[in-house]
């Protein structure tokens, strides 16, 4: 297919994707200076009256309801052939069967991004419209102002609650569809989007869809709550009724059953601590500590999945984002992976601030490519040992901001996820050994 130049008033700069219905296209919008992305119609289907009414019906839906859960609506229009467009929201952080295809997820990451997909779609429910078509290649991922989104997108298949008791044709995707929706008549409510969002929950807990034995996680994924199989499989209820009565109410109950891992991933940190400790110690030589390898007086913090875990000097430790980060901020596969940032004011661009992520991508040899610091001046790399790892660290230096300084550290070990750390650091005595001494990682 040869691509279009231009879609209405935005100039096409690449394809997106494309599928039996449609062909999206990522776009510029050169009057509000933002990418968009815009879903055509196929021509073989722009005359079918019932598919283009169901596509203009998709827009209608997503303007309605207007949420920072859905993808959003912007323009809708018409091509001069006749085939009509929508101009939507442009997530450029993938999708989460993109995720998916690296393997299962840390179990909070994976209650998270579940919870949220259930609160998009009660946004949905609220607005008088099922889904019925949930599934990881229409979750979206975006980042707003440095926070990771999830999206809900791909309201072809959306109809109007009031008008669930009449659906004649089965629709939806085989390993999410709700039991229900393989009989036509059989009549649909929120219960059967509550289906779908158990069947990505189990998915991401396990790195495949449920079966029809309903096998649960912790059978396939040792480690794995009991609290939390009991949340999910509740989801995949065959009879409804047993199911939970809507995606807040299993949003609710993700919630809570996540509160439950940290505390089982801790006592695996600290199973661990005594050999982690003496690597790193032996690597960086002493200092004075307190028990469990944190100096006297910092601040110790963890990533929501209590995978990593480092000290900051308590003028550091004003605000906290633990909630993960995306690898491709150094050049590798997009994903979200466990990550902190931590800083006296993470709105500041001269505050003391440390950044840490784990990846998976992050290997010896891989091709992941530290930041730059326009105005900075770039010193030597240094070799690195700590908490079983090794790597270098480089910093930057004598930049525009007087005081301000940059560590880029990468550490990698093989066979295990790596991490990358940025300490900026705004005058006084240099803290980078002292912080990477207190490094901690569970791989659990």
């Amino acid at each position: 297919m040869q691509a279009p130049t231009m879609i209405g008033r935005y100039r096409v700069t690449g394809r997106l994707g494309s599928g039996a219905f449609a062909t999206v296209w990522l776009a510029e919008d050169d009057v509000l200076e933002s990418q968009v992305a815009i879903k055509v119609l196929a021509e073989n289907w722009a005359h079918h009256p019932d598919v283009r009414a169901r596509f203009e019906q998709e827009a209608q839906v997503l303007r309605r309801a207007d949420s920072e859960r859905l993808v959003r609506m912007h323009d809708f229009g018409e091509l001069p052939d006749g085939r009509p467009y929508q101009v939507m929201t442009y997530a450029a952080g993938g999708t989460l069967a993109d995720r998916l295809e690296k393997g299962p997820m840390p179990v909070r990451t994976a209650l998270r991004l579940a919870g949220d997909i259930a609160h998009a779609a009660h946004v949905l429910h609220d607005s008088g419209v099922l889904h019925r078509d949930l599934k990881p290649s229409n979750v979206l991922f975006d980042t707003v102002r440095g926070t990771e989104r999830v999206l809900v997108a791909d309201l072809g298949l959306a109809k109007e609650i009031a008008h669930a008791s009449g659906f004649t044709v089965v629709a939806g995707t085989p390993g999410y569809m709700a039991p229900e929706q393989h009989h036509p008549g059989g009549g649909l409510d929120v219960r059967a989007d509550v289906h779908a969002i158990g069947a990505m929950t189990y998915q991401m807990l396990t790195g495949r869809p449920p079966r029809a034995s309903r096998v649960a996680p912790s059978k396939l994924r040792p480690g794995v709550p009991r609290q939390v199989d009991r949340v999910v499989m509740r989801a995949l209820e065959a009879d409804r009724t047993r199911r939970w009565p809507t995606p807040a109410a299993f949003a609710e109950a993700l919630e809570a059953a996540a509160k439950v891992v940290p505390s089982r991933a801790a006592r695996t940190v600290r199973r661990g601590l005594g050999a982690v400790l003496a690597l790193a110690l032996a690597a960086l030589g002493g200092g004075a500590t307190v028990p469990g390898g944190t100096p006297a007086g910092w601040v110790r913090v963890t990533d929501a999945d209590a995978v990593l875990s480092v000290a900051v000097p308590p003028d550091w430790a004003g605000q906290l984002r633990n909630s993960g980060w995306n690898a491709a901020a150094v050049g590798l596969p997009s994903g979200s992976e466990p990550g902190l940032q931590v800083g006296a004011d993470l709105g500041s661009d001269t505050a003391a601030e440390l950044f840490a992520g784990v990846s998976r991508w992050l290997a010896p040899g891989s091709a992941a490519t530290l930041p730059s610091h326009p105005g900075c001046t770039a010193g030597p790399e240094r070799a690195i040992a700590v908490a079983g790892l090794t790597g270098a660290v480089r910093r930057w230096a004598g930049c525009p901001s007087a005081g301000v300084s940059y560590d880029e550290v990468l550490l990698t070990r093989a066979g295990e996820p790596g991490v990358y750390l940025q300490i900026r650091q705004d005058g006084g005595p240099d803290r980078t050994d002292e912080v990477l001494r207190t490094l901690r990682l569970s791989h659990s």
